[in-house]
């Protein structure tokens, strides 16, 4: 029993209309499902990913218009980061962003690798990180995009950050509960800190690592417009998954208990510091209610809101994208 990597992480906006822009014309990603929070059938819930929407390549959205800008600090997941092929694309993207007005920084090396840190609309701080060869759990297919050439393209999600003041009971969940490894550090680029430990699980490599940082200094973040909500690990069918329901029961740790999301299988728990993590099935994935050619291009709701599709409709706001 084993996670595969990184299977989505889900972001808040305050702006859908803006957000569909950035991600799918200045990033290039697909839009694979507008769907609904389905705790919340008031509110957008916007996913996107690869041209097949694999798992592993999502980042997804919940639309909250009127919702607060956060304030980073500890206890939070606090960059998430996306592939790309090499060190020349983040030297493209690099050019693109310039161009663009995008925030972002330089070009550097973060856990042996190329890395081309920026910020989206809301300050959501996301990392492009270049394979370069690197094997590890794959990436996903490009989407093609007029103005990105397919060299270049996202083709996935990266490590997400960790900043908590104290890792050990992170790392302990990590390792004892989830069965993430220890395979490196590197320099934190935030002063005299301690370095950013590195946590492996499947095959390895970009798709498949956690990073942890230290920093006691700060207080906790205030969750907000561009503040990451969740991270879910990928777990690859319905039988692992019920045998992951077990393994937090036995740990105690508390629990959502079997969630249907329809696309895929969840199971949300907080570490000890208070970050939410979700494990979610890779079946049956997105092409369960459209075609992988049609994918996005509707107002998709799961079996058990259908019913109820003309009263959510009339609630929710005209989205224009």
């Amino acid at each position: 029993m084993e996670l595969l990597g990184i299977h989505h992480v889900s972001i808040l906006t305050g702006m859908a209309e803006r957000n569909y822009q950035f991600y799918t014309q200045i990033l290039g990603m697909r839009l694979i499902k507008k769907t609904v929070n389905q705790d919340d059938t008031t509110s957008y819930h916007l996913f996107y990913g690869d041209a097949e929407g694999n798992p592993g390549t999502d980042l997804t959205f919940f639309d909250i218009p009127h919702l607060g800008t956060g304030v980073p600090g500890a206890s939070s997941i606090s960059s998430t980061s996306l592939r790309v092929k090499t060190t020349e694309s983040l030297k493209f993207w690099t050019e693109r962003f310039t161009a663009q007005g995008i925030d972002h920084d330089a070009i550097v090396e973060r856990a042996g690798r190329q890395t081309l840190a920026f910020r989206d609309q809301e300050g959501t701080r996301l990392i492009l990180v270049a394979e370069d060869g690197e094997q590890g759990v794959a990436g996903g297919v490009p989407w093609k995009h007029e103005e990105i050439p397919a060299e270049h393209a996202i083709v996935g999600l990266g490590a997400v950050t960790l900043t908590v003041n104290d890792p050990a009971p992170t790392a302990l969940v990590l390792t004892e509960v989830l069965g993430f490894k220890k395979v490196g550090s590197y320099p934190s680029l935030a002063g005299d800190f301690a370095e950013i430990e590195v946590y492996s699980t499947g095959q390895g490599g970009i798709g498949a690592e956690v990073h942890l940082e230290a920093r006691p200094d700060l207080d906790r973040e205030r969750l907000g417009r561009g503040g990451v909500h969740h991270v879910a690990f990928r777990v690859p069918n319905s039988a692992e998954y019920d045998l992951w329901v077990e393994r937090l029961n036995q740990y105690r740790l508390p629990n959502s208990g079997k969630v249907d999301r329809h696309y895929f299988q969840a199971l949300y728990f907080r570490e000890p510091n208070h970050i939410l993590f979700e494990l979610s099935t890779d079946t049956p994935g997105f092409a369960t209610d459209e075609s992988v050619e049609t994918l996005g291009e509707t107002l998709a709701l799961p079996p058990f809101l259908e019913p109820k599709r003309q009263e959510i409709e009339a609630r929710l706001r005209p989205l224009e994208i």
